[in-house]
């Protein structure tokens, strides 16, 4: 039987040791286009390692069973993942790829995340139906993937 996993609310705070949340924060707002449009500077910064380079992607996230069995990280980079569909989405971030060091968090759809260089976490997570999300990540020489399946999974709880 699989050891359950809540999910939290994904805060500023809760998240900060394993990347940044990104989202329309006031103190980031500047007005631009003779005020009729709001950016939101400066929300993420990405981390690319050496002779890396920003890369912009688009994925489809589909639902799958909410049973956590692998864990993947980005050593040369940090990622980004901002949901294009203003549902909410589940994220799972560990300190070491191990099922007791596993944190789940309850994503709002007006929230995204960006991973630290290294964090462990679990693919993209998706409720109900399917989801895009634009991706900031690395491109370039070198791995930067490493995944490790879990000995024991973990049954995720939505909250």
């Amino acid at each position: 039987m699989p050891r359950q996993l809540e999910t939290h609310p994904l805060t500023p705070a809760a998240f900060a040791a394993f990347g940044t949340v990104i989202e329309a924060r006031s103190e980031a707002a500047l007005e631009i286009d003779q005020g009729f449009t709001t950016r939101f500077h400066a929300l993420a910064e990405v981390a690319a390692g050496p002779n890396g380079k920003a890369m912009l992607s688009l994925l489809r996230g589909r639902p799958r069973p909410l049973q956590i069995d692998l864990l993947e990280r980005h050593p040369l980079s940090s990622r980004a993942f901002m949901p294009l569909g203003g549902r909410p989405w589940l994220v799972v971030v560990a300190d070491t790829p191990r099922a007791e060091t596993c944190r789940a968090f309850r994503v709002r759809g007006d929230q995204g995340v960006q991973y630290h260089p290294g964090v462990w976490h679990h693919p993209l997570l998706v409720l109900d139906e399917p989801q895009d999300f634009l991706v900031v990540e690395r491109a370039g020489p070198g791995t930067n993937l490493e995944e490790v399946r879990l000995a024991a999974p973990l049954e995720l709880r939505p909250a």
